[in-house]
């Protein structure tokens, strides 16, 4: 498998920065927890000097979602969503270990962090946008049909596994407690994206201390091997 990003998503956002990481021999529920509790508490400290709408980092996303056609305040980036929920209730969603570390760690950064389990990708994964033939599978099992033009990630059989770019992932590749591997994506579009990408993908590699295979992805080099 392959991850990318298509050349004209590059095209009309040159902006973008994103790194990629292949792990194998994952363990889903492992003991995080100390990760979990020190990225959390890092979110909630940057809280308490400015709402997430202040963040440049959310800001960027918010001008990008702008750009999709997308009305910011309804359909927001994984990472502001997972801030007001923390801003608003005090906590993240109660998740498998893995998926709660991914979370912390792109409340503190501000900037999306995806897993997506290998196993449930047929083909290559590709950030394009839809033809409008693709499937989307809610965490409801509901399938849900992207516009054409709409920003997914696709795989080669048609399946969308994430809808309006980083709004909202698909139960299809989410990480369970069968996962076994998985790659991890982070993209940020703020002046400073490249080093909050970086280090957010550190943050998560350090937490498992396993060994993994990454890449920063560029429009010159947009394809990283998984597996």
């Amino acid at each position: 498998m392959r991850f990318s990003h298509a050349p004209e998503i590059w095209a009309m956002y040159p902006e973008l920065s994103a790194e990629a990481m292949a792990i194998g021999a994952v363990h889903p529920e492992g003991a995080y927890q100390a990760a979990i509790a020190e990225w959390t508490a890092r979110a909630h400290a940057r809280l308490a000097t400015a709402p997430e709408g202040d963040w440049p980092e959310i800001q960027a996303w918010r001008r990008a979602f702008s750009r999709m056609g997308l009305k910011p305040t309804q359909y927001r980036c994984a990472a502001e969503s997972l801030l007001r929920r923390l801003r608003q209730s005090g906590d993240l969603p109660a998740l498998l270990p893995l998926v709660a570390l991914g979370n912390a760690v792109s409340a503190a950064f501000g900037v999306p962090v995806a897993l997506f389990d290998t196993a449930r990708i047929s083909g290559d994964l590709t950030v394009r946008p839809a033809t409008g033939s693709e499937v989307y599978e809610d965490f409801s099992g509901a399938p849900e049909t992207p516009s054409a033009g709409e920003v997914i990630f696709a795989d080669s059989a048609g399946a969308a596994h994430a809808r309006r770019w980083c709004h909202r992932q698909s139960r299809l590749s989410a990480v369970s407690s069968d996962t076994r591997s998985l790659v991890i994506i982070v993209e940020a579009m703020h002046p400073e994206g490249a080093e909050t990408v970086a280090a957010a993908l550190d943050a998560v590699a350090t937490a498992l201390r396993l060994p993994g295979t990454r890449q920063r992805l560029t429009a010159a080099t947009p394809n990283f091997a998984v597996g």
